[in-house]
């Protein structure tokens, strides 16, 4: 990766108009030639180009600014900061056109018939309709089940992969934990006679 500054250009007009630094060390830090920085202090290039601070934006600190600025030697410094990037945003419902909202209840038909350990309310999350509307495919008692084809919902980007492994591993996870509670059960039943 390149360890050049958010958008070059504009924040040597930035370093030109508002700093001492000379062209080599601006042209040094922008990663443009020194001809380019003579051209934007003449006037020449990078008109209409609208200045970018440097420092506002956490490349740069003033005192880096000053320090190269009284050595005309030393080069000027991007300030390092690791971005830590997460996923962990909320999920924002995608908007489902007019046209695939049809593919829904055939969605919910084939996680039945594929994936019959989800409960209702998993399927209806997953695919995005009501859990009333599940629960009736699942009985086959939906206004249009005669009309209903099985359509894999990861195929149709209803959602993704991932979504379906975790809904699958959750549901047999309550499984598990649903055997272990009937055993403990009927153990106790036998125990007390």
């Amino acid at each position: 990766m390149s360890n050049a500054p958010l958008m070059p250009m504009a924040t040597a007009v930035w370093l030109v108009e508002n700093t001492t630094l000379t062209f080599k060390q601006i042209a040094d830090f922008c990663k443009l030639h020194e001809v380019e920085i003579q051209g934007i202090a003449d006037g020449e290039v990078a008109k209409g180009i609208k200045a970018y601070n440097p420092i506002i934006s956490g490349q740069l600190s003033r005192e880096e600014i000053d320090l190269s600025s009284k050595d005309e030697n030393r080069p000027l410094n991007i300030k390092s900061s690791d971005i830590e990037i997460s996923n962990n945003e909320k999920k924002i419902k995608k908007y489902i056109p007019l046209s695939k909202r049809q593919d829904k209840p055939d969605s919910a038909l084939w996680l039945i018939k594929h994936h019959n350990i989800l409960k209702d309310s998993q399927i209806a999350k997953l695919v995005g309709i009501t859990k009333n509307s599940v629960t009736s495919i699942r009985n086959k008692s939906y206004w249009n089940y005669n009309n209903l084809n099985p359509k894999d919902p990861v195929a149709l980007n209803l959602f993704t992969q991932k979504d379906l492994v975790e809904a699958i591993e959750k549901a047999e996870r309550r499984i598990k934990r649903e055997k272990k509670e009937k055993e403990k059960q009927s153990k106790s039943n036998q125990v007390s006679l």
